[in-house]
């Protein structure tokens, strides 16, 4: 299970896999990571950036497939993942089967928030 909060909003998810989306504010460019729940930690799998741009360089060993730019991220484990909600960039998106905009899982969510995703204890 994964747990979402944004203050005193919290939604529980049942998922042990999970991609979360976002869109680059200034280039406009999508990237995905793909993350996965082990034990009490998440664990980051791989990731995609479907173009470049400033900033955007793909990192050593990205292999470019199709137009998009497939890597392995090296993060260690993590309890916790901290994503700033703001008006002035597009909204992060979690995808399992789908994908859903994190507003929209966290109803009455403030237009300036942090969002968590860590697995449930």
């Amino acid at each position: 299970m994964l747990c979402l909060t944004a203050g005193a909003l919290s939604a529980l998810l049942a998922a042990d896999a999970f991609t979360l989306a976002w869109t680059h504010s200034i280039e406009q460019v999508r990237w995905e990571e793909d993350w996965r729940v082990v034990g009490d930690r998440l664990v980051l799998e791989a990731a995609r950036i479907r173009g470049t741009g400033a900033g955007m360089e793909a990192p050593a060993g990205a292999r470019l497939l199709a137009g998009v730019w497939h890597y392995r991220p090296h993060l260690p484990p993590q309890s916790v993942l901290r994503l700033t909600h703001s008006p002035h960039a597009a909204g992060y998106e979690i995808c399992r089967s789908g994908c859903a905009a994190l507003a929209a899982l966290l109803p009455g969510l403030a237009s300036e928030a942090v969002i968590e995703i860590s697995p449930c204890r």
